[in-house]
Formats: structure tokens, sequence, C-alpha cells
């Protein structure tokens, strides 16, 4: 029986790429998800509206439909700062409210509300107080314990809030989906979540768009230099994404094979992470890397597969990633991929080779693995098959774990 889910996806908009804002994993993850459980079911998608001239409600598919909500500034807000952090929690009250009118006004219920990133947790369960009998489904995307970890700056009063929502969420939500069973297991350990409430479902890969092509042609349109080798990172330019240390081994790697033509493109870079491109230009310039290292702007979805293609490695050397979708994008485009041991994904890698594992924080082991693929190469043949991740089977399990949560949560208030 279809159902009509209202996905919650407060603070960053799943159209975002279209309208000109940051984005990352997160809103892939809620849009190809939305679009595969609109296959079946009826998708209302709420997000706080950053743009006065975007229309309110945007018709995506058939049975998906997404509603920009008027909840404080009609204005991007990126959560990076205090301040910024702190004007998105005060107009959460408003976004809650006004999801209420919404539904008023069109005369419907949800049978659950599947809620993406603490904020919209937080959204979840105030919605919940006022209609009892939706169950609340909570997917983390990041947890903040984690990202606290790798900072090592102490927690910050907006960090302690954070935390502390987190904490409350997982309590509260009737469901939890993770990304991956190490995400799974800090939620256990670190946040005291029931085991019962836990579904691990990995996220999904567009495998219609991220495939295979001919790596001369993804270089000629790219204009990548065909002679040279070429390494990859794709993603946010921010500290927790280890670049520092993909240039220090890139520097190991150079001295030692002087000969080899080789080249670093860093793909993702937005002017909110300027602060963030400065320092690493302070390092390249220390390293003597001016003429190896590119910065490329973020790209659309639909030419990633080109830049994927064009590369000889992706390397993620993530201090810590949920789950690194990225990395699944490159490997459906046949491209081997080096992530580090504390990214979700590294699980998947693990089960088919593990040589493109790496740990955080080590050039030497990183440099020697990124040697054994452009030079020896290594490991070409051991990509995994990623069929399996495709949207639709994720929509799928999705699917089944809110069918199971609607049966076993009515009866328990009722």
């Amino acid at each position: 029986m279809a159902k009509r889910i209202a996905l919650i996806s407060y603070h960053t908009c799943p159209l975002a790429s279209q309208e000109g804002k940051e984005t990352g994993g997160m809103n892939v993850y809620v849009l190809n998800l939305a679009k595969a459980l609109a296959r079946d079911h009826h998708i209302d998608i709420f997000t706080r509206s950053q743009d006065k001239e975007q229309p309110h409600i945007v018709q995506i598919a058939p049975n998906l439909r997404l509603i920009h909500v008027v909840a404080g500034p009609e204005t991007y807000i990126l959560p990076n700062t205090d301040k910024d952090k702190q004007q998105l929690l005060d107009s959460l009250p408003e976004f809650v409210s006004e999801i209420k009118s919404f539904q008023e006004k069109e005369k419907t219920s949800y049978d659950v509300f599947d809620c993406h990133y603490y904020l919209s947790g937080l959204a979840g369960l105030e919605l919940q107080k006022a209609q009892p009998n939706i169950p609340v489904i909570m997917t983390f995307h990041t947890l903040a314990l984690m990202k606290g970890l790798i900072t090592r700056t102490g927690i910050s009063p907006s960090e302690k809030k954070r935390i502390e929502a987190e904490q409350m969420i997982v309590k509260q939500v009737q469901a939890i989906i993770s990304p991956s069973e190490n995400e799974s297991r800090y939620l256990e350990s670190l946040y005291e979540a029931d085991p019962q409430k836990i579904h691990t479902i990995s996220p999904g890969v567009d495998t219609t768009l991220f495939h295979m092509m001919s790596q001369q042609k993804a270089r000629e349109v790219v204009g990548a230099n065909k002679d040279h080798k070429l390494i990859m990172f794709v993603g946010r330019i921010e500290p927790v994404k280890g670049l520092d240390v993909l240039l220090y081994a890139m520097k190991i790697m150079i001295q030692k094979n002087p000969d080899v033509k080789v080249c670093l493109w860093l793909v993702g870079q937005n002017a909110d992470r300027k602060a963030e491109v400065e320092k690493l230009n302070q390092l390249i310039h220390i390293l003597n890397l001016h003429n190896e290292v590119t910065f490329v702007p973020q790209q659309p979805q639909e030419r990633l597969p080109f830049y994927y293609n064009a590369a000889d490695v992706i390397v993620m050397p993530s201090h810590y990633e949920s789950f690194g979708l990225s990395a699944l994008e490159a490997i459906a485009c046949g491209t081997p991929v080096i992530t580090t041991n504390v990214m979700g994904i590294s699980t998947l890698i693990t089960d088919h080779c593990n040589n493109l594992i790496s740990t955080a924080n080590n050039p030497l082991l990183l440099a020697e693995q990124m040697e054994h693929i452009l030079i020896q190469h290594t490991e070409r043949d051991l990509i995994p098959n990623v069929s399996a991740f495709d949207w639709k089977f994720v929509g799928e399990k999705v699917a089944a774990v809110i069918h199971l949560l609607q049966d076993t949560y009515h009866n328990q208030v009722q």
C-alpha cells in the first residue's frame, strides 16, 4: 500500500546544486532517496526556503514535491559558525508551525516523518507532539561527537547543544537509519542507542549516471592532460576531509618517483570555503607543489562522471565520514578509490581489496598506496561491483523499514 511520507531536510535543500548553493553528500542522498521512494509512495520534502525567488512548491516527479518553507530570513545559511547555527535553531519553531499550517491547508496527513540531520530530527519530534500516531525515522548523516574527536579543539557551546540534541533524538525517535556498520557501532556505544532501533542501510548510487566510459574522452571533456597520472579528490574542501594529509602524501610520492608526471585535482572548491582553501594553498607553497595541484570548482552531478573517469585514482583521506558517497560514485565509474578505515564505505572496499584502505593521518602509507595504483598498476581489477547499491534497492530497504515501523508503532500507541 502506498504511504504518504514527509521527508524533512531543514537546513539544506536537495535541489541546492540547481539553485547555486553549496552541496554535499546529504543533498544527493535526500533527493535520490526521495525519487526512489516516489516510485511507489507519495513524498513531500520539506526544507527551509533560502531564496524568495524560488517557487515555494516544486513538483519534481509525479509523486514527489519539494516544499520551500518560509522560516526566518529567506537567505542561504551555512551552519559553520556559532551565529549561523543559532539562527537556524531560532527559526526551527517557525519551520514546524508552517509545516502544520501546510498540512491543514492541504488537508493531508503523513504515515511517517523521515528526518535528515539533527536539526530535522528536532523538527520531526516537535511535529510528532501534535501528531503522536506518526512515527519518526532519523538519519544523522554526521555525528557531532565524532566530528569533535577529529577537531580536538574542545566542545563549543553550539556543539554541546548539538550533542545534547542528538542524544535526545536517539532516545525519542522510533527508528534510526545508519549508512554503515561503523556508524551503527558509534550510535550504540557513544550515544547508547537501542540496537533494535538501528537499521544499517548503505546509501545508493545512480548507476545510469555513474558508469565507466573512455578515459581519453573523459579527459577531453574536463581538460585533463592525457600524459599525466591524475589523482583526484571530490568533495567539500574542509578540514575533516584530510586534504593536508593528501598533500603530504603527494610530496612524498613525487620525491620518490621524480620522473613520473603526476597531478592532483581537488574538485569541490566553493566560495563559502575560502578560508580552508587559503590554508591548503599555504601548505602547497611550503611543499612546492604549485605545478602539481589544481583546485576545481564544485561540479553538478551530471558532470561528475567525466571527472571520475578521467582520474587514475580517487583519494578520500577523511578523518571521519559516515559513509562517503563520492567514493561509491567513483567505484561505479570503474575508478580505484583509496579511502581511510574510518570511512563507512571502507567496509565495502575491505571485502575486495585491503590495499585500498589507508589509515587517517598517515601520509607515508597513503603515498605508497597511490604509487601501487599509479606506477605498479595493482588493484585495478579488484574494484567492487556496485549494482546492488542502485538507489532503487536503497528505496526498497527504507520502505521496508517504514512498513515495519508503522505496524509496530501503531500497535504501541493504540
